[in-house]
C-alpha cells in the first residue's frame, strides 16, 4: 500500500449506461446523455463510456457505435468509446468498421472495450441472431481477428473499410479472471467491472499484473475499475439518490428488470436482511454521501487498487441531480490531488 503523499493520480472518466427513468422516455435519455458528456468534458473527465446492453427497459444504449457517434459529435475533447461492445453478438468485420468510421469522424478520440457477455438474458440473446454456443471459446479468435483488422497489415483476407490501419484502442471488459488471463497475454489494458461484480476484482488484477506481457499496444499493465458514485451536499439526500440503483438492481435480481425508478426516503430500512446483503456485495465498490465522504471513500478505493483510471458511474434519477453528483466527485478528486482545477 502507498501513503497518501505517495499516492498515484488515477484519471477520472464516466460510464453512461444512458438510463431511460420512469415517466420518460430514450428521446430523453440520449438528451440527457450529450448534456452529462458535455458538463464531464468541461470538468475534466478523461473519457466517457457507454455500454451495449440489450432488452433492458431501463437502459438505451443498445446501438452503442450509433450513441458513442451522437456523444462524440457534441463534444470536442473527451475521449469516447465503448464500456462495452459485446463481442459475442457481433462479426468481428462489423465492428471493426463501425468503430473505424467512427475513428475516422472523430480522430484519435474513439476507443473500443469489447466483453465476452450478451449483455441480456438468453432469450434476448438468441434473437441477435449470433451462435451462442461457442461464444466463450471463440471470444479469443474474435478479439485477434478484430485487432487485425485495425493493423496496417492485416493478415487476414478480408479488409475493413475503413478500419484497417486506424489502430483504434481496444480494450478487455470484464468480471471474472477470464478477461484478466486474455488481456495480460494480448498485452491489452483492461477494465473490470467492479461497479456491480466486485468478487474477483482483487483477483483479477493480481493476475493481469503479474503476467502481463508488453505488447506493441502497451508497455506496462493499465487497469480501469468500475465506482459508483452518489454524492450530494448531505448523506442523507445522498442515500436518498442512491435508492433508485438499488431498487433497479433488486427488481433486476427478482427476474423483474424496470425502468430507474424514483428515489424512496429512507429505503434502507424498508429492506429485509437478504436484500441488503445482496447490495452490500453488488455495490460493495461505491461511495454514498457528501463531498467529504465520497473523497475518503475514492482514496480508499485508490489505495487498495492502485487503479491506473476510475470510471464513474452514477445512476440517478433527477438528472440536474445526477450532474451536481458528477460536479462534486470531480471536484472532491481535484482537492483530494491538490490539484487548482475545481470547476463551478
Amino acid at each position: 500500500m502507498f501513503k497518501r503523499e505517495e499516492m498515484i493520480r488515477p484519471k477520472l472518466s464516466v460510464l453512461d449506461l444512458s438510463p431511460i427513468c420512469e415517466g420518460s422516455d430514450a428521446s430523453q435519455s440520449f438528451k440527457h446523455t450529450l448534456d452529462l458528456a458535455q458538463h464531464a468534458e468541461k470538468w475534466g473527465y478523461h473519457r466517457y463510456w457507454l455500454a451495449e446492453h440489450h432488452g433492458m427497459p431501463g437502459i438505451a444504449s443498445a446501438a452503442t457505435s450509433i450513441l458513442i457517434g451522437h456523444v462524440a459529435a457534441g463534444t470536442t475533447t473527451i475521449r469516447v468509446g465503448a464500456g462495452g461492445i459485446m463481442l459475442p453478438n457481433h462479426s468481428p468485420l462489423v465492428i471493426a468498421e463501425q468503430f473505424g468510421t467512427l475513428e475516422s469522424l472523430f480522430s484519435k478520440r474513439i476507443n473500443l472495450g469489447i466483453g465476452r457477455a450478451p449483455g441480456s438474458d438468453q432469450i434476448t440473446a438468441a434473437a441477435l441472431r449470433r451462435n451462442l454456443d461457442s461464444a466463450s471459446d471463440t471470444f479469443p479468435d474474435d478479439v485477434m481477428e478484430l485487432l487485425d483488422y485495425f493493423s496496417s497489415k492485416p493478415k487476414g483476407p478480408v479488409e475493413a473499410v475503413p478500419g484497417t490501419g486506424l489502430n483504434v484502442p481496444i480494450w478487455i471488459l470484464g468480471s471474472s479472471l477470464f478477461g484478466a488471463q486474455l488481456a495480460a497475454s494480448l498485452g491489452l489494458p483492461y477494465a473490470f467491472a467492479s461497479h456491480f461484480a466486485p468478487t474477483y476484482m482483487m483477483q483479477a488484477l493480481e493476475i493481469y499484473r503479474s503476467t502481463f506481457r508488453p505488447s506493441q499496444y502497451l508497455d506496462n499493465p493499465y487497469v480501469m475499475l468500475g465506482f459508483n458514485v452518489f454524492a450530494a451536499d448531505t448523506d442523507e439526500e445522498a442515500h436518498f439518490l442512491a435508492s433508485s440503483m438499488q431498487q433497479a438492481f433488486i427488481n433486476l435480481r427478482s427476474g423483474n428488470p424496470s425502468k430507474l425508478p424514483p428515489p424512496i426516503s429512507n429505503f434502507w430500512d424498508q429492506l429485509g436482511g437478504a436484500e441488503r446483503a445482496m447490495l452490500n456485495q453488488i455495490l460493495s465498490c461505491s461511495a454514498i454521501g457528501n463531498a467529504q465522504k465520497v473523497s475518503n471513500e475514492i482514496l480508499t478505493f485508490i489505495d487498495k487498487t492502485e487503479a491506473d483510471e476510475i470510471m464513474i458511474t452514477s445512476q440517478i434519477f433527477d438528472h440536474e441531480a445526477r450532474l451536481e453528483s458528477y460536479k462534486i466527485t470531480a471536484n472532491t478528486y481535484a482537492r483530494l490531488l491538490k490539484t487548482d482545477s475545481i470547476v463551478s
